[in-house]
C-alpha cells in the first residue's frame, strides 16, 4: 500500500484487497499528477477553498462557507472507520472546514451490509470500495453521481490524477464516477527483499545477486543457523511472495501477470500454467521448499506470524508485496538490542545472464488502489465532491497526513510541500502516532505529493537521520516496481459466465500451487502445471483469456486517450 506511510495498508492495498461481493456475488478488484505549479499553496493559517476559480463564481462551492455533513461507508469486511474528528488532522478539518462524516460500518459482513442497503433503497453518501465489477453494477443500476460538471470548478482531480488515469476511469457510458486512490504517475511500490543485517555480516555478506547466489546464501544460512528460517516469504495475500521470485525469472516480466493469471504473448493473454517463466520460477521455489530452505510454514501462516519472524530476527530473508511494513518496525527493534543489527534491503535477484535492470519485483498503476463513488442518496453531491478533491490536494494532504500546521511542520515551499519543523525529526514517536491515527481516512491518497514532499525532505538528511522506509524506498523498491496500469480491471463480473469460470479457476490455481510447492523434483512440478493447464481448458479457461484479452486492448486504447 503512499508508498511510504500507506505501508499501514500494504498488503491491503497496492493489490491487495480482500475482494468483496454486491448482490450476492463475490466482485473482483484488481491490483493500481502533474507537477505542482509554483504558486505558493495556501497553509491551514488560510481560509481553505474548495476551488481556485474566483470568489464571485456563484456555482461553485468554497469549503469552510457552510457545514456539510454526510455519511461514509468502507465496502470491505476488515474496515472500521474511526470517529471524524477524534484525532488532531481530522478534528482541524471538521473544525475549520465545517465537515462533519457520519460512518456506516460494515460490521465484519461487507456483502450483506451492501446488500441489505440496496435493498432497503438506503445507501450511504459516499461508498469506498474496489474499481471494477462492483462500481458498474451500482452505475448501471442508476445510483452513481457522475463528477463531469465538477472537474472544471474543482481543481485538484483534474490536475493530479492526470488525463491518462482520467480516461481509465470512464465507464461504459464516458462518464467518472470514481475518485480514485493512492493514484499516481511516478513509480512507487514495496515489493522486494528483505535481509537480516546481522545473519548477512557474519556469513562474510556475500553477494546476493543471482538466483544461484541466493540459493547458496540460503543454505549457508541453514548450515550456520539451525534455529533461523533462512527464507521467509509472505505468502498470506493471494500468494505475494512467490511472485517476488516469478519476475526473477525473466526480463521485463511482471508479478501482474501472476495476479492476473495470464502472460501476454503478442496482442493476446495466454496461459499462465504453458508460460516457461513461472514454470521455472515455480520448480526454484519448490526446490527451496523441499530443501527447507523456505519456511514449512509459507502456505498456511498469517501476516502477524511473518510479523513476528521480522520483530525477532528469526529469518534471513523475507520477501512480499510490502516488507517495508514490518522491515521498519523488525530494524527498530532488533537495534534495540544491537545496534549492528537490523535489516537491509537488497536488489531484486535475477537468473544469471539476465538484465538485473529489467527484473521487477512488484507493480504500481496509475490509478492506485480503490475509490471513492457518490450515490445519488447524498442530498449535496457536488459539495462532497468539492471535499474530495480539497483532500486529494495539497493542503487537505498536507493536514491529513502530517497533522494540523505548526506542529510537524509551518509554511509550504513554492511546489505547496510542507517546511517540516525540528519536531518532525525529533519527535518520531508523536509523530508517527499522529500519522497512525489517520490512516483509515486516507481515502483519495495522492501518491506523487506525499512522496515528493517526504523525499525532497529526506534527502537533506544524514543517512542515519532519514526513514528507513524512505531510505530504502529511494534507493531500490521505486526503482524496480514496473507500470501495470494496463493490466487492471480484467476480472469479469462474477455473476457472468466468464466470472464463474474465473472462480473455479482461482480455485484450481491455488491447489496446483500449493502442490507444485510440494513437489518432490523439478519434473513433478512441471507434471502438476501440465495436469493444471488441462483441467483449465475443461473448465473454460480459454475463454476467460479471450475475455480477459479484450479487457487488456481496451484498456491500452483508453490509456492512449
Amino acid at each position: 500500500m503512499s508508498t511510504w506511510r500507506k505501508s499501514a495498508y500494504s498488503g491491503l492495498a497496492i493489490m491487495l484487497v480482500s475482494v468483496m461481493a454486491l448482490t450476492g456475488c463475490s466482485g473482483n478488484g484488481n491490483g493500481n499528477g502533474n507537477k505542482a505549479t509554483n504558486e505558493p499553496a495556501a497553509t491551514n493559517s488560510e481560509t481553505a477553498a474548495a476551488s481556485e476559480a474566483p470568489a464571485s463564481e456563484p456555482s461553485v462551492f468554497k469549503l469552510g462557507s457552510e457545514p456539510i455533513n454526510f455519511s461514509f461507508y468502507g465496502h470491505y469486511d476488515w474496515y472500521s472507520m474511526p470517529a471524524w474528528g477524534g484525532d488532531e488532522a481530522t478534528k482541524w478539518i471538521k473544525d475549520n472546514m465545517k465537515v462533519d462524516i457520519t460512518p456506516v460500518q460494515s460490521g465484519g459482513n461487507a456483502a450483506q451490509k451492501l446488500n441489505t442497503m440496496i435493498a432497503s433503497g438506503k445507501l450511504p453518501d459516499v461508498i469506498w470500495m474496489d474499481r471494477g465489477a462492483d462500481v458498474e453494477k451500482l452505475r448501471e443500476a442508476g445510483m452513481l453521481v457522475p463528477f463531469d460538471d465538477y472537474l472544471d470548478k474543482y481543481p485538484n482531480f483534474k490536475k493530479w490524477v492526470g488525463e491518462e488515469a482520467i480516461n481509465m476511469l470512464r465507464s461504459k457510458d464516458g462518464k467518472i464516477y470514481q475518485f480514485p486512490n493512492w493514484y499516481t504517475s511516478q513509480p512507487n511500490g514495496n515489493a522486494g527483499y528483505l535481509v537480516n543485517k546481522k545473519i548477512y555480516a557474519e556469513l562474510g555478506s556475500p553477494a546476493i545477486e543471482t538466483t544461484d547466489d541466493f540459493y547458496n546464501y540460503l543454505k549457508q544460512v541453514k548450515e550456520k543457523y539451525p534455529n533461523v528460517t533462512p527464507f521467509n516469504p509472505d505468502l498470506a495475500i493471494d500468494g505475494q511472495g512467490l511472485d517476488v521470485l516469478y519476475g526473477a525469472f525473466g526480463e521485463d516480466y511482471s508479478p501482474a501477470y501472476v495476479a492476473n493469471r495470464a502472460v501476454p504473448s503478442g496482442d493476446k493473454l495466454t496461459s499462465l500454467f504453458l508460460d516457461p517463466v513461472f514454470r521455472e520460477s515455480m520448480q526454484f521455489a519448490s526446490k527451496l521448499f523441499r530443501e527447507k530452505l523456505m519456511s514449512p510454514d509459507a502456505l498456511t501462516q498469517t501476516k502477524d506470524q511473518v510479523k513476528e519472524q521480522a520483530y525477532n530476527g528469526t529469518a534471513a530473508v523475507f520477501a512480499g508485496a510490502s516488507p517495508t511494513e514490518y522491515g521498519a518496525v523488525g530494524d527498530s527493534e532488533l537495534k534495540k538490542k544491537d545496534p549492528n543489527s537490523g535489516y537491509m534491503m537488497i536488489w531484486p535477484v535475477h537468473k544469471a545472464g539476465l538484465d538485473k535492470s529489467k527484473i521487477w519485483s512488484g507493480t504500481y498503476t496509475q490509478l492506485g488502489w480503490n475509490v471513492s463513488v457518490i450515490t445519488k442518496s447524498a442530498k449535496d453531491p457536488e459539495k462532497i465532491f468539492a471535499f474530495l478533491d480539497y483532500l486529494t490536494g495539497p493542503e487537505g494532504t498536507r493536514t491529513l497526513f502530517w497533522g494540523p500546521e505548526g506542529i510537524y511542520w509551518k509554511g509550504t515551499d513554492a511546489d505547496g510541500a510542507p517546511i517540516f519543523t525540528d519536531a518532525y525529526t525529533s519527535d518520531v514517536e508523536g509523530r508517527t502516532k499522529m500519522m497512525d491515527a489517520t490512516v483509515n481516512f486516507q481515502w483519495n491518497g495522492n501518491t506523487v505529493f506525499i512522496d515528493t514532499s517526504k523525499m525532497k525532505f529526506e534527502l537533506t538528511l544524514p543517512e542515519e537521520q532519514q526513514s528507513w522506509e524512505a531510505r530504502w524506498q529511494n534507493a531500490i523498491t521505486w526503482k524496480t516496481q514496473k507500470n501495470a496500469t494496463e493490466y487492471i480491471n480484467l476480472a469479469p463480473a462474477p455473476d457472468s459466465e466468464e466470472g464463474i469460470i474465473a472462480q473455479s479457476f482461482e480455485e484450481l490455481y491455488k491447489e496446483a500451487r500449493a502442490k507444485a510447492l510440494y513437489a518432490k523434483s523439478d519434473e513433478e512440478v512441471l507434471a502438476i502445471l501440465d495436469k493444471a493447464q488441462k483441467d483449465a481448458e475443461a473448465i473454460g479457461y480459454d475463454k476467460l483469456l479471450a475475455f480477459k484479452t479484450t479487457k487488456w486492448q481496451e484498456n491500452l486504447k483508453s490509456m492512449k486517450g
